[in-house]
């Protein structure tokens, strides 16, 4: 748990002192956010002001988003925090912590989180360091910084998305497969392994005389040092850093133990396998990170933008919004933008899992990444290059590597608690038969606390499991399932009430006006009225009015109030319109008729200059695969519950047809925040939200999992939610579950494994009952076998989708 102090001010420029009651209410909000302990004030004194602070996980939570859930709840943000997110060259496991350690001493950096799979986050003041520092400090790590990119903690632009700048300093940019790079070399092994063979075979079938005392030893030192160097250099940099005992200190002491006892032989042989086992270790995250890679081969290099009346090939970096860009059949979508020409099929699988073509027309959505099968076209960009869907999907899949699962966390620490009590176990098997064992033999009890060390090297687990964690977000991320960390793949797996949003969630949000009842003479008047005053809103029944109605382009609106949960309000030349549900115009003390109030179909009733004139009926139509996704998740017995802003009678119509547990119209949005809080007091319960709207951002961030739909959710609930849905398919919740449940599944096999195979042979070797050897299968052995596992998580749902898919058309997906 971490904690950070931010100046009242800064949150409150407005608010006078600590005993505004604005203060007391950003309290209670940011409390109940995940990955948030504790928020409390840390009063004003003669030489500090007002602070408030924050308990919170850096691998739930980040400065990033504490600061956006700050101004959600009301507080205005300020450029103070930056957030880095630097790729480098492969780490270890074991190194993680160190170089965390040696990151978090800098000055001004706020939270540190190194992944093994090469991707470091750093949250910074940046009023005291910037990210040319924290490269150097990263590169001083020794580590290659391949890409690095800022991201400012303001959120002055729209929709909160974050614009972000390469961070000076970065070495390699480019997005090619290799990026995995910082592997070992296979030839020291391959030096040594020839040298180990030659060795073993002089001494046990040629047996020349020359082949004795120190040309023996001189030959098996030389096959030592190609791969025993580069371990004990490693041993010795993580030492200077504070990290006493590491795999690395522990297999160069095994080793030159052996060599001390004249097991020449044996000692190569451990350090040999041992490099091998890191070759494979290295080649199963180089995998993982290469599948990531793969999905930045759909990042187009160029985009072809309208310049005086012709197109020029330009980087898409460079690209404004509201340019024209042109796209041609075959060619990927450079940037967001918004359909010109009439229609064009698109191949949208990168972006969503979905191998279904999708008929995009005119005036539509389109985005990067997303392929054009059909015809020339043309879009106007309605995004720049680092705020489209498809650059904020990469930030998600990349920073989810660095949010580490509690399980992860355990091993983690374990870890390093395990590491020296077994070095001191060693110890004592070396010394301590001295005072009980007859004929004792120093060499004799030294080899087997040797065996003792090589056995107890954790690599099977602090590998393997962070490994299982990633292939479960890219087994997630190939269905269009983005998990924001191994934390929510974890806590996923526990979710036992589902609470879900109605219209865009279980229902398309794709409304169509059915009928249009008049109370007055002059039908077209209020109809047109209420149209010009819809046009100012993007909710989804708004626009199903204007499509249905049209918008006369003399008639102007001003004025416009928005009422949450209610409806609009405005002038619409020079008269006062109300359009919203029978709530809205009662609040403004307007008779509807009781015939009205007697239907059960969503609705938007108009008023105008205080007199009801009509409505018009809307209807929704409920997802295809909705039906399946609650079945489904009461094959689970998880528990289903519907939350809606819509009529009672609506909500409890589809409820009854999806066979949804519970249901609740007629709510606001601070209604649904009250019933997810009664519902995660039930004790035991562990509550998923999923939604997709602006208004459902608070109960996101209230619920133990947030769930939104990507693919039309609003950018307020995709950066709230802990996992999207790309595909916006109700049926990829189960499949969500499913997937943190195989991952689990999986990494405590791993747990349970190397920890059954480890006792066993330390037993045995304590016991002299076993040789370096079996030393070596411990070890080495179970490792390999534990990443393997690990990687057959991806393997897993493959299959599943390639038996799906024999019954049609293949699927074109990115696979991780």
């Amino acid at each position: 748990m971490e904690k950070i102090k931010i100046n009242l001010h800064l949150l409150l420029p407005e608010v006078p002192d600590e005993r505004d009651a604005c203060v007391a209410r950003i309290i209670f909000i940011m409390e109940h956010h995940k990955g948030i302990d504790k928020a409390h004030l840390v009063p004003a004194n003669d030489g500090q002001d007002a602070q408030l602070c924050f308990h919170y996980n850096p691998d739930e939570i980040t400065l990033q988003q504490i600061q956006r859930f700050a101004q959600n709840a009301g507080a205005a943000i300020t450029g103070k925090y930056g957030h880095l997110t630097v790729e480098v060259a492969y780490t270890r496991e074991l190194e993680d912590k160190a170089i965390e350690d040696q990151l978090r001493k800098q000055a001004g950096v706020a939270g540190a989180v190194v992944s093994s799979t090469g991707n470091i986050r750093l949250e910074f003041d940046r009023k005291q360091t910037d990210s040319k520092q924290l490269l150097a400090a990263i590169r001083k790590q020794g580590l290659k910084v391949l890409k690095g990119e800022e991201k400012h903690h303001d959120h002055t632009h729209e929709h909160g998305a974050d614009h972000d700048h390469e961070a000076e300093g970065g070495e390699d940019h480019d997005h090619g497969h290799d990026h995995g790079g910082g592997g070992e070399p296979v030839w020291p092994a391959i030096v040594s392994f020839g040298m180990l063979v030659l060795g073993i075979a002089a001494d046990n079938f040629w047996q020349p005389a020359f082949f004795t005392g120190i040309v023996r030893f001189a030959w098996y030192a030389l096959a030592y040092l190609p791969v025993g160097f580069p371990v004990a250099l490693r041993g010795v940099k993580l030492l200077l850093k504070g990290d006493l005992f590491t795999e690395f200190v522990l297999m160069t002491i095994a080793t030159l133990g052996a060599f001390y006892i004249g097991e020449y032989p044996e000692g190569v042989a451990v350090m040999l396998f041992y490099t091998v086992g890191e070759l494979f270790q290295d080649a199963a995250v180089n995998r993982a990170k290469r599948s990531i890679k793969a999905l930045l081969d759909i990042r187009p290099d160029t985009a072809a933008v309208l310049v005086n009346g012709s197109f020029k090939e330009v980087p898409p970096a460079q690209v404004e919004i509201g340019s024209t860009i042109q796209v041609k059949a075959g060619e990927k979508v450079p940037l967001d933008g918004l359909m010109l020409s009439e229609s064009s099929t698109f191949n949208t699988a990168a972006l969503t899992g979905e191998s279904k073509p999708a008929t995009i027309r005119k005036g539509e959505a389109v985005l990067a990444g997303m392929i054009n099968q059909q015809q020339v076209i043309t879009l106007e960009v309605t995004k720049r290059f680092n705020d489209s869907s498809l650059a904020r999907i990469l930030t998600m899949v990349q920073e989810a590597t660095t949010r580490k699962a509690k399980t992860e966390q355990f091993i983690r620490k374990f870890a390093r608690i395990y590491t020296p009590i077994v070095v001191l176990l060693a110890v004592l098997i070396a010394l301590l038969p001295y005072f009980f064992v007859e004929n004792y033999r120093f060499n004799d009890w030294l080899y087997r606390a040797l065996i003792f060390l090589v056995i107890s090297c954790p690599c099977a687990l602090v590998i393997s499991i962070p490994l299982g964690y990633f292939g479960g977000i890219g087994a997630a991320s190939s269905k269009g399932i983005l998990f924001k960390g191994s934390n929510y793949l974890d806590l996923i797996t526990k979710v036992n009430n589902v609470i879900m949003d109605k219209t865009g969630t279980l229902t398309k949000g794709v409304f169509k006006v059915q009928t249009v009842e008049h109370a007055t003479s002059d039908k077209t008047e209020w109809l047109s009225l209420a149209a010009t005053l819809e046009a100012q809103s993007t909710h989804p029944i708004a626009k199903a009015v204007v499509e249905y109605v049209g918008v006369n382009s003399a008639d102007k609106a001003t004025n416009i109030e928005e009422i949450s949960g209610h409806g609009l309000k405005g002038n619409v030349n020079g008269k006062m319109v109300l359009a919203g549900n029978i709530k809205l115009l009662e609040q403004q003390g307007i008779k509807v008729p009781d015939a009205v109030r007697q239907v059960t179909d969503t609705m938007v009733a108009v008023a105008v200059e205080n007199n009801y004139t009509g409505y018009l009926s809307i209807a929704d139509e409920i997802k295809e695969d909705s039906k399946e996704a609650i079945e489904q998740l009461h094959k689970l017995n998880i528990r289903t519950t519907m939350l809606s802003g819509d009529k009672q009678s609506v909500v409890d119509k589809v409820s009854s047809s999806l066979n949804i547990d519970n249901a609740y119209g007629n709510l606001l949005p601070e209604d649904k925040v009250k019933k997810v809080e009664d519902v995660k007091k039930v004790p035991g319960a562990v509550v998923a939200f999923v939604g997709d709207g602006i208004n459902d951002a608070p109960v996101l961030a209230l619920s133990d999992v947030g769930i939104a739909m990507g693919g039309l959710g609003s950018d307020a609930a995709i950066e709230t939610a802990d996992v999207v849905i790309q595909t916006d398919q109700p049926s990829r919740i189960v499949t969500a579950i499913n997937i943190g449940k195989a991952t689990r599944r999986v990494v405590w096999q791993n747990i349970v494994f190397a920890f059954g195979v480890k006792a066993i042979v330390l037993v045995l070797g304590a016991g002299g009952l076993a040789t370096m050897w079996e030393a070596v299968f411990a070890d080495v052995g179970v490792a390999l076998l534990a990443i393997v596992n690990a990687v057959r998580i991806q393997r897993m749902f493959h299959a599943n989708v390639s038996r799906r898919d024999a019954k049609g058309a293949k699927r074109h997906k990115i696979f991780f």
